[in-house]
């Protein structure tokens, strides 16, 4: 049997409805940002695999790095036991945040590290005997799959099968030029209640809600009033961290201070799974007690994997590099300038960008739900042409590796408009 067959025979991939889903790609191999399959194929990964690969497939300097490290120590239990990698990259991003924040805590990937903020945020306040029992999030939040972020997640069909298994949350509206004076006011009733533990949001754009963007100076407000009822807020950029929006954390675009960061994603330049969990002195102190109860008891066994920590170590060796920077400059310039491009064509209802990130919304009968049948023919579309996009709904969104190059943008642009131009009868 071929690839294809065996993966048929006994995979169950994500997001996949195996009954109808076309037959998975068989990628064999990966340079820069392409991706090439068992037939000879190249396909533009111009999503970054997931939003994860920053630098491009097999950076040879994260494949020397993890090369390196694998020689030296493969692994080693994090409880009662640390390493150079470790301390390193908990070092080096507790340096590069914000200067409030002071400890990361280790975890495998975006989901485990918002269940640890919750985690964190609810025994913070159980620890100080303080009966705050309810979160809020954003309406559309994506914060992953595990229960407790799922909790916190919109409620649609993702997690409907278990929404019975969920603590209280409490929503608030997507903040937008029409909505934000609504917005604040249920905040501010939701707020003083005193009920509230934390408030957890998705930096300036929601990922899975369709690569919604929104203004940082509503996300201040709304934390503004957050402190003032003394609340623990919680920013997931498990997506938006390392330059995606412009900066090499969303919340540097932001006035008010949080209390805790997410990050996973692109932190090891997406090679290896690892997360980071980050908060204050504050915070951490509240876990300090002569009763073992009171540390935060949660762990993953590969926590602190050595190997992934070298090659996060390595992705931020290449951030710091200025032609990184400058290829990050240039990708949100060119997506800024195809967005003024497209602002009154007839085909899409919006255009945005926020730094690498660019988002179409497509026009149609339809909602621009997941399940939109846009989505279908749009991936097809692209990947005849050797783009590997996956729409969100009747979302166009590129955001890909920095490495890619003016033509391989020009490319990815050119083909969105041959589609939409294609397609003028959409639903």
């Amino acid at each position: 049997m071929g690839l294809k067959e065996r993966d048929q025979q006994y995979v169950w991939h994500p997001f996949t409805q195996a009954q109808i889903a076309p037959t998975p790609l068989p990628i064999v191999k990966a340079e820069g940002v392409w991706l090439e399959d068992e037939t000879g194929n190249r396909y533009l990964d111009a999503n970054s695999s997931w939003w994860t690969i920053l630098h491009g497939h097999c950076h040879p300097h994260i494949v020397k790095e993890i090369s390196k490290q694998l020689a030296e120590l493969d692994h080693v239990i994090f409880a009662g036991a640390t390493h150079p990698k470790g301390v390193e990259i908990a070092e080096r991003i507790v340096k590069a945040l914000p200067d409030h924040f002071a400890k990361a805590f280790f975890s495998d990937n975006g989901s485990t590290a918002t269940e640890v903020a919750i985690k964190m945020v609810y025994q913070y306040w159980h620890n100080k005997g303080t009966p705050k029992k309810k979160f809020v999030a954003i309406e559309g939040a994506y914060h992953g799959d595990t229960f407790g972020a799922m909790s916190v997640g919109e409620r649609d069909y993702f997690n409907r099968p278990f929404e019975h298994l969920f603590f209280d949350v409490d929503y608030l509206p997507f903040p937008t030029e029409t909505s934000i004076d609504e917005v604040l006011m249920k905040a501010e009733e939701i707020f003083s209640s005193g009920e509230v533990a934390g408030f957890i949001f998705e930096p300036l754009v929601q990922g899975a809600a369709g690569m919604r963007i929104y203004n940082a100076s509503f996300l201040d407000q709304l934390l503004k009033i957050a402190k003032q009822y003394d609340i623990i807020t919680v920013a997931d950029e498990v997506m938006t961290g390392f330059y995606r929006t412009g900066n090499l954390f969303a919340i540097e675009q932001l006035k008010e201070k949080v209390d805790i960061i997410c990050l996973s994603k692109g932190l090891t330049g997406g090679v290896m799974a690892m997360a980071l969990t980050v908060t204050t002195q504050k915070m951490y102190d509240s876990f300090l007690s002569d009763e073992v109860a009171k540390a935060l008891l949660h762990g993953h066994s590969f926590t602190g994997n050595p190997i992934a920590c070298a090659a996060a170590c390595a992705s931020l060796d290449i951030l710091e590099k200025p032609q990184t920077l400058q290829r990050i400059k240039t990708i949100s310039e060119k997506n800024k300038q195809f967005c003024e491009q497209l602002k009154d064509h007839p085909a899409f209802k919006s255009v945005k960008s926020c730094g690498t990130i660019l988002s179409l919304e497509v026009k149609g009968d339809e909602d621009s739900s997941y399940f939109s049948s846009l989505r279908e023919k749009a991936y097809r579309y692209f990947l005849e042409n050797e783009i590997l996009l996956r729409p969100l709904g009747n979302v166009i969104f590129v955001n890909p590796p920095y490495g890619i190059l003016n033509d391989e943008l020009e490319m990815i642009y050119r083909h969105i408009l041959i589609f939409v131009e294609q397609h003028k009868d959409l639903d």
